[in-house]
């Protein structure tokens, strides 16, 4: 993969859906089925610890959750070099 960033102006304007994760928890279909409004899910991650931001199933940043205008958003605290992003959207 070229290093050179104008190698790849050509997907500068392809849209990608950006998801940030609170955490995650695997579980059985019978606890699935089981869940109920005012059910608590216990995710993997402890409280205060950074979340992360996700672009196709890949980790390219971690940050920590602010409030923007009334709306979630996220401090970027670690992000992964430019190179590597794109070479992970590949993968």
């Amino acid at each position: 993969m070229a290093k050179d960033p104008k190698d790849i102006e050509f997907l500068y304007d392809v849209e990608l859906e950006l998801a940030v994760v609170l955490g995650t928890k695997r579980m059985l279909i019978r606890e699935l089925l089981k869940l109920a409004t005012g059910s608590v899910v216990e995710l993997n991650k402890l409280a205060g610890e950074s979340l992360d931001v996700v672009i196709n199933d890949k980790v390219i940043a971690r940050g920590e959750a602010v409030v923007v205008n009334e709306k979630f958003g996220i401090r970027l605290t670690e992000v992964v070099s430019p190179y590597d992003r794109v070479r992970n959207l590949r993968d």
